[in-house]
């Protein structure tokens, strides 16, 4: 398998790749510049600001549009990103943001925090209950990365990227509360760190490997099974999309990277995995 470069440099860092199924086509974000990216077939862009400072995650809302993981709290969109409406804040301290998140199985909307300078324990992780209420589920957080469910919706995959590992939290769906929580793979210091996952339908766990210049699998015993090389060394996000869910969208960033040294880095890529990945719930709120 090959990483193809699918785009010219599109993000300074480019996260949260996203496809929607009801519009046939990807999303992204360029966080720190509050953009929403919207792929057409035909590879071009429409950018659209959404927030004066970061988009951290995007996901789609099954009343129609969107709801976005911004600086502090949450965001909706219509479908043409041309209507805007503040939802609730999570938090107010200035010196932490959103970074990723995504949906359970029941609607709910998840998403992490960490120190805008990275500071260690200083994240949490909020749900976003279907109404509107904000929660909290897991405290103590570095750098929340890669949220994603079992197609049972029982357990969640979750990074913490500085620690290494990817974990398998067990999920009480009824009652939107986490039951346990242990290590389902980890990541060998040498082949960087996790950062955004994807869940195929195998039940294998695709992660991002920032300052690792990969995407890795991980089967559904934790077991190492691929390894696919890009020619930048920040790779941030993957996702599954097209219209049967097996090609595999890879973001990447120029955060951290020497100016002119990558020129791909921003770029977006694709694999063909030989897998499909598993469809993902909307928010119902």
């Amino acid at each position: 398998m090959k990483a193809e470069q699918i785009s010219d440099v599109c993000t300074f860092h480019g996260e949260g790749p996203y496809w929607d199924p009801r519009r046939g086509e990807l999303l992204l974000v360029d966080m720190m510049e509050g953009d929403v990216l919207v792929r057409h077939d035909d590879g071009t862009f429409d950018r659209h600001d959404v927030h004066p400072r970061l988009a951290g995650v995007i996901r789609g809302r099954s009343s129609g549009g969107y709801v976005l993981g911004v600086e502090r709290g949450f965001v909706f969109a219509d479908d043409s990103f041309s209507i805007l409406e503040q939802g609730p804040e999570a938090f107010a301290d200035s010196s932490v943001r959103m970074n990723d998140g995504g949906c359970d199985t029941a609607g709910r909307f998840l998403c992490g925090s960490m120190g805008w300078e990275g500071g260690f324990g200083a994240g949490t992780l909020y749900a976003l209950g279907r109404d509107l209420e904000v929660s909290t589920l897991l405290t103590g957080i570095t750098v929340s990365n890669g949220l994603h469910f079992s197609p049972a919706g029982d357990t969640a995959f979750f990074a913490d990227t500085p620690t290494g590992r990817i974990d398998a939290l067990g999920y009480d769906v009824a009652a939107g509360r986490f039951t346990d929580r242990r290590t389902f793979a980890l990541v060998e210091q040498a082949l960087g760190m996790p950062d955004g996952l994807a869940i195929d339908e195998e039940g294998g766990i695709w992660a991002a490997l920032y300052g690792g210049g990969a995407i890795a699998r991980f089967d559904a015993s934790g077991r190492l099974s691929e390894h696919i090389t890009l020619p930048v060394t920040n790779v941030t996000a993957c996702a599954f999309g097209g219209p049967d869910l097996r090609t595999l969208f890879v973001t990447t960033t120029q955060e951290n990277i020497p100016e002119g040294s990558e020129p791909q880095a921003g770029a977006l890529f694709a694999v063909e995995p030989g897998v499909a990945g598993a469809p993902l719930p909307m928010f119902e709120g």
